[in-house]
């Protein structure tokens, strides 16, 4: 009895502290956290609204394999091969299929963390590609087979084509392609990292997180870490473009680390993780800003680390990833908000 209460207690102020967060922005509501302990991130929903596909290392795992669930936490299942390192999982349009890049053609093994001694650095594991599976985990076709990195996809499901970063060029650019592999196409050739595209729900423009060094010295250094399968993610903007990559033009100039960016369901504006209150910092919260840059607001008030936002097929809920109420460093969970913004 004793522990009983001691355990609605707890919940009830978990609710409480969620509840007073919520309060700090006009946008959240009714914040309910899905995963608990591990690192989980990356959260996107099926195209009927019902499920989430994430990543995540958790149960001794050395590295993420992607995991499904209910939108309410329930009904947890790996649905990668449980080899390799796996990122950036997403639905396809029929509701039976996910995309995600993988390395484990090349091994069982997770491939090497990158050597921080050079700084905060990603590594861009040129043995990930991109797969085809059903979402009970059957790989049913391989999309990129080509050396050098292929990875950050997304799809789109009123056209059915594919935004993802490839090493094809030589440089780490934006290409799109069809949900069979084919028609490729180039969108983006400026030197540097292009990287995290999503589409807009019409399918007609793409914003993206970019690191395009402009010296000669900064892009020496870009491309002696690129030779290495490395990039550094702590100077990022944000672009939008049309979906053939025309148009581009930047839409923010922080100088710090904008990522994670999602079109706002109308497509007129965009939500994104950012540290520009603190370039220098591990903090990050969400940013509102129109898309063409203005009238930027600051949706979330955690003080810690919130990312990886987007809309529910209907526009009425969020899901993101944060640490809120982590119990250790370096954990990070799922969170669903009913979005008050439309």
């Amino acid at each position: 009895m004793h522990r009983s209460f001691l355990a609605r207690l707890s919940f009830g102020l978990m609710l409480l502290a969620f509840a007073a967060l919520a309060q700090e922005s006009p946008y959240l509501a009714n914040i309910r956290q899905l995963t608990f302990g591990g690192q989980n991130a990356e959260s996107y929903f099926s195209p009927d609204g019902k499920r989430l596909i994430f990543q995540s290392t958790r149960d001794g795992a050395k590295c993420d394999q992607i995991y499904i669930m209910n939108t309410d936490g329930s009904g947890v299942r790996m649905v990668s091969t449980g080899k390799g390192r796996t990122t950036c999982g997403y639905f396809l349009p029929d509701n039976k299929h996910i995309l995600y890049a993988s390395t484990h053609e090349t091994g069982a093994e997770c491939p090497p963390s990158p050597d921080r001694s050079r700084g905060y650095v990603w590594a861009v594991y040129p043995s990930y590609d991109l797969y085809v599976a059903t979402d009970t985990g059957q790989i049913v076709r391989r999309l990129t087979d080509q050396p050098g990195y292929d990875a950050e996809a997304t799809v789109n499901w009123k056209t059915g084509k594919i935004v993802y970063t490839s090493l094809a060029s030589g440089d780490l650019d934006l290409w799109s392609m069809n949900l069979d592999g084919a028609g490729h196409l180039q969108l983006t050739r400026d030197v540097g990292y292009d990287g995290g595209p999503v589409y807009s729900r019409d399918g007609k423009k793409i914003v993206w997180r970019g690191n395009h060094p402009s010296t000669p010295a900064a892009i020496e250094t870009y491309k002696k870490l690129l030779a290495d399968n490395l990039t550094t993610p702590m100077k990022m903007e944000l672009y939008v473009a049309d979906s053939d990559g025309s148009h581009a033009r930047q839409i923010t100039n922080f100088g710090c680390a904008s990522f994670a960016p999602a079109f706002t369901p109308d497509g007129k504006r965009i939500l994104f993780a950012s540290n520009k209150n603190n370039c220098d910092g591990r903090k990050f919260e969400l940013f509102l800003v129109d898309a063409d840059g203005s009238n930027l607001e600051q949706v979330t008030f955690f003080n810690g680390f919130t990312s990886f936002p987007e809309f529910s097929p209907d526009g009425r809920q969020l899901v993101f990833t944060s640490d809120l109420n982590a119990k250790e460093r370096y954990e990070f969970n799922v969170f669903i908000a009913d979005w008050k913004g439309r």
